[in-house]
């Protein structure tokens, strides 16, 4: 008998298309397999300026709030925490800004 798959994570990003961020988002994508194989990873291109995380619902990280991308790092090990049973946490750690819009 099974226990209770802890490991199906769900990450729904929305992502800047004029920003070009879908490939920001398949990267993130990448990081979070890596350590979370089973994590179900969502790309869909959103707002104007985004790159909003969210991991079973909860937004994690807001660029629209911080004006910058999450540490892929971060929240690769904020997924493998809730894939132990860890609520979601919120993300700290940031990536430089590499997308301006006049």
């Amino acid at each position: 008998m099974q226990s209770p798959n802890l490991n199906n994570v769900k990450i729904d990003v929305e992502y800047c298309g004029a920003c070009d961020y879908g490939g920001h988002c398949l990267d993130l994508a990448g990081v979070i397999k890596k350590t979370s194989p089973d994590a179900n990873v969502t790309c869909k291109r959103g707002r104007q300026g985004s790159f909003e995380v969210k991991v079973n619902d909860k937004l994690v990280y807001s660029k629209l709030q911080t004006m910058a991308l999450p540490d892929y790092e971060e929240v690769a090990d904020v997924v493998n925490d809730v894939t132990q049973g860890a609520e979601p946490r919120q993300i700290k750690g940031q990536q430089p800004i590499n997308c301006v819009i006049s």
